[in-house]
Order: C-alpha cells, then structure tokens, then sequence
C-alpha cells in the first residue's frame, strides 16, 4: 500500500509536528507534503524524510506565514499529490485536508485537530490579536475574510472519506461546522521518552508555542504577583512581548528549540506543576506533562477536560482571570501528588494505545476502499 502524509506547514516543532512524528513512524517510506517547510525550525527532526512544498515555500513566508491567511487555501490547492498513492492521510488545523488528490484513487482520513480557527473562531483567534485589538475598522475589514475561509475550510472538510477528531471536544466543533460525524482518537505519547526522572521539583512551568491565544500573560500575571520560580519554554512572535511583561526575577525564559527528548523529560520532571490556562484542541503537552510525574494546573475547558482527571493527575479553575490562577497555584500548594501516580494517568493516552485505534481505522478503509474499486468497475 503506498501511503502520503500532508501536513498544514513544518516551519514549527510543536504538539502537531510531535504527532506527525508518530505517523512517520507507521509509515516510514511516505513523503509529506506540505505549504512550508524549514530545517531548522523544525530542529531537523524531518530532514531525513522526503518533503514536498508549495510554491510559497521561501525564507519570508515561512517566518511570517500567519500575515498571508488569505492565501494559503489557495496555495493548499495548488498542491497536487500524485495518484500512484492508495491512502493519504493529512494531519491538520486547516489546510492539508484540502491538498488536491485524485479521490477516485486515493482514499483520504484526516486526523483533524480542530477545523481552521481563523474562519470558526475569529473572535478568539483574529480579533483578541493584538494587531486587532482596539482597533474597530480593522475587525470590520476582517469579516470578508471569515465569510471567504468558512466557505474555503467547509468545502475541505468535505473531501476526506475519513475524518477523526482529536479529542471530543473537537468532534463537537466538526459536527457543527462539517455536518459530519467523524471518529475520536487522542493522539498518543511515547511512555518510553516521557516518564518521570528523579528530580527535586522547585518550580513551575509553562510550555508551548508563544501565540496570543495560548494566554501566557495570564501566566506571567499571576506569577508576578506570587513570586514563585516560573520557566517558560517557548518560541513564537509574543516572546519579546511577554519578557517585557515580566516583573518578578523568579520567572524564567528558557530556550524553546529543545532538539532532545531527554532535555526535555528533565523539564517536566523538575517542575511542581505545569500551567495549563488555554483552551486547547486536545493538549499534547499536558500528557508528556502527566507522563513525567507532573501535576497540571488547568483552565476547564476543551480538552483538558478530557485529559487531567481532578486531584489524581492535577486541578482545574474555571476562569481565565490572573486571580483564578493565582488561587488556583494557592489550592494546589496545599495538596501532595505522588508522580508514579499521576504518571499512571498517561497510560491510557500511550503511542501503543493511539497505535491500535488508529490502525482499527485503517482496517475500515481497506474494507471501503475495496468496495468502491468494486463499484468502479462495474
């Protein structure tokens, strides 16, 4: 069976791109394809595969792709992956799902971390940017565009054969925004690499992409006003932003192009606790977190609903306000959590477990794809 991977853009190293890795993992001789791609923004995890971009693939696109929104469904479907593939599968937020194929051949099952945010969600993710804050006629003129990319992504999320959601949560949002029912499968962590080291736990942590949405100065508030040790791990286009927003010389950035695993096991296994104050798709962070012995501190909403389990494996609070949190870390000062305990947690959320579902999944497409070759040639 030859099988294409697709993948939104690799000019990134996050939970998506961790994923991806998994599915390399299945299928070792697959290329990628994607909008962009850069070596060393990816830590050079992918320079030994076969990647194939698109034609906005250069140096100032892929340092700035977030400014070119309107072009990218365009250049998704300028993408055009051969027919000698059986299967694609396309890991996505938003655009590989509409990379051209021949769909007569090829049978497609998107794994969906969320349909595209920008075109369902503009009021979280366009207009609390602070490009957009503040500032009524640029949120005016950002209305065609959300017209223009609901109708983009809605017709992309038609075409897989096979979609499945990251978490429940995101199977709700594809029900409403697709019209469609699509499978639930929680994407899964190596309990090989994350498992936790024996390490005096002396501070908390917060990790992920440096986005507006992802609400680090939430985190940084709160911890200016509680003076406890606090490291951040992260790059993205806030860093700069959210450094100066720092005043308590108890909060730490650390560098965030972590290339080795084990580095990275070392910083969630010294941490007390992460800081979870988002609202994620799914939250693959949280489970390496949980995976290394480390409670999570949570805002209670989307996935992390899903993956921290109250008081066994960290706590929730309810309001994204500098004071929730703050009363939050105060509450959970209090409480002890044994790390093989909250590592236990994760065991259900393993690459093994993640594995067979996924490949139940594909067991279905055979059966699918054999009875659509039979009608064909009828």
């Amino acid at each position: 069976m030859n099988v294409a991977l697709a993948h939104d853009y690799l000019n990134q190293f996050g939970g998506a791109e961790r994923f991806l890795e998994s599915l390399m993992n299945f299928f070792p001789e697959a290329p990628i394809y994607t909008l962009l791609y850069s070596e060393k923004k990816t830590l050079e995890r992918f320079k030994h595969r076969t990647i194939k971009t698109s034609i906005l693939n250069n140096s100032l696109i892929i340092n700035n792709h977030r400014h070119i929104i309107p072009f990218l469904p365009l250049a998704s479907q300028l993408i055009n992956i051969s027919d000698e593939y059986d299967l694609l599968i396309s890991s996505t937020a938003g655009y590989a799902k509409g990379f051209s194929y021949n769909s007569q051949k090829t049978f497609h099952i998107s794994y969906c971390y969320t349909p595209l945010r920008y075109a369902w969600e503009d009021e979280e993710y366009l207009h609390t940017h602070p490009m957009f804050q503040n500032r009524p006629l640029f949120q005016q003129c950002v209305k065609p565009l959300t017209s223009y990319l609901r109708t983009w992504d809605y017709s992309a999320g038609q075409k897989p054969d096979i979609l499945i959601a990251t978490s429940h949560f995101i199977a709700e949002k594809i029900r409403k925004n697709y019209g469609r029912d699509p499978y639930v499968i929680y994407p899964g962590t190596d309990l090989n690499t994350f498992f936790p080291e024996p390490k005096k736990r002396d501070y908390f942590l917060a990790i992920g992409r440096l986005l507006h949405y992802k609400k680090f100065d939430l985190v940084i508030d709160a911890f200016n006003a509680l003076k406890l040790p606090l490291k951040i791990v992260g790059t993205g286009p806030e860093k700069q932003a959210l450094m100066a927003r720092v005043k308590s010389p108890y909060i730490e950035f650390v560098d965030g192009n972590i290339k080795n695993d084990k580095k990275l096991r070392d910083i969630y296994s010294g941490a007390r606790a992460l800081i979870f104050p988002q609202v994620e798709d799914f939250g693959l962070v949280a489970v390496e977190a949980i995976a290394c012995g480390t409670p999570v501190i949570a805002y209670k909403k989307g996935g992390a609903e899903e993956i921290i389990k109250e008081h066994r494996s960290g706590i929730f609070f309810n309001e994204q306000t500098k004071e929730a949190l703050i009363n939050a870390v105060y509450r959970f000062n209090s409480m002890h959590f044994n790390p093989w305990i909250v590592r236990k947690e994760a065991e259900s959320l393993s690459t093994d477990v993640f594995k067979d579902q996924f490949l139940a999944v594909i067991e279905d497409y055979t059966t699918l794809r054999k009875e659509r070759l039979s009608r064909m040639a009828v």
